[in-house]
């Protein structure tokens, strides 16, 4: 498999995907992109792998977006900003690995590196981060998702004074506008994002789906229709829980914090 995109299995149940062009500020050729959806579908096959974190390597850049070099040679390559087919699609891709995705960005996320980020369900930042939509600036209209999604994150008129001018967005305005969870050092940010994961990974994958697919979906809706669907919707799952099934995670629970205090 190719190098442009690493994939780690660690033991506790917690995938790292490192974008691997570092050289390139780990930009998003049709070759890393077909890779990262490969290693996307290793891990939703997976079922040791229970939540992953995808980070760029070096500390320069997350992903600068689409390979501009690439695209001055070859404009074949425009469709991906638009097309929806996960091997050529990188936040499609993401999203098909059906895990809870945490973004370690350790740099500059740009474009359409900043989609990818927005693909990912939680956002830890470096120190080192800053996000930017250059769509405008280079005449390319962005199709994965960052219109509709910065806005509903951080409001439509910041939104629109990032993506009209193309200025950059340093970590810790990120994290007060509330695009990130939190800011750390640069050499705390993978220790942080995986120590996060590794919560995460306890929950068990059935019911953890179940719950961000309940998230996910209200957000979609209307307040009061999303507080129905929600009734309905824990009405059902909650429904089919047994004493057996409430015993046995209190008992989890418990011994994970025996172990954390040992």
């Amino acid at each position: 498999m190719s190098e442009s995109v690493l994939l780690e299995r660690r033991d506790n149940g917690v995938a790292l995907v490192t974008l691997n062009r570092p050289e390139a500020m780990n930009a998003l050729s049709t070759e890393l992109r077909q890779t990262l959806y490969g290693i996307m579908q290793e891990i939703r096959s997976d079922d040791t792998i229970r939540a992953v974190v995808v980070t760029g390597a070096g500390q320069k850049a997350f992903t600068a977006g689409l390979d501009l070099k690439e695209l001055g040679t070859d404009t074949s390559g425009m469709k991906a900003a638009t097309d929806r087919d996960p091997t050529s699609n990188p936040v499609t891709a993401i999203r098909s690995c059906g895990k809870p995705v945490v973004g370690a960005i350790n740099g500059v996320a740009i474009t359409g590196g900043f989609e990818v980020a927005l693909a990912c369900d939680i956002l830890i930042a470096s120190e080192n981060a800053r996000f930017a939509d250059t769509h405008a600036l280079v005449g390319i209209m962005p199709g994965w998702g960052l219109s509709q999604k910065l806005q509903r994150i951080i409001g439509q008129s910041r939104a629109k004074e990032l993506s009209f001018t193309g200025r950059f967005l340093n970590a810790e305005t990120a994290a007060q506008w509330g695009l990130v969870n939190r800011v750390v050092p640069a050499d705390k940010l993978l220790d942080e994002a995986l120590t996060l994961a590794d919560d995460i990974a306890v929950i068990e994958p059935p019911f953890l789906a179940k719950y961000r697919h309940l998230m996910e979906h209200g957000y979609e809706l209307a307040m009061d229709d999303a507080l129905d669907y929600e009734t309905l919707f824990s009405s059902i799952e909650n429904g089919r829980v047994t004493p057996e099934d409430i015993e046995r995670r209190r008992q989890a629970v418990t011994e994970r914090g025996r172990a954390r205090k040992g």
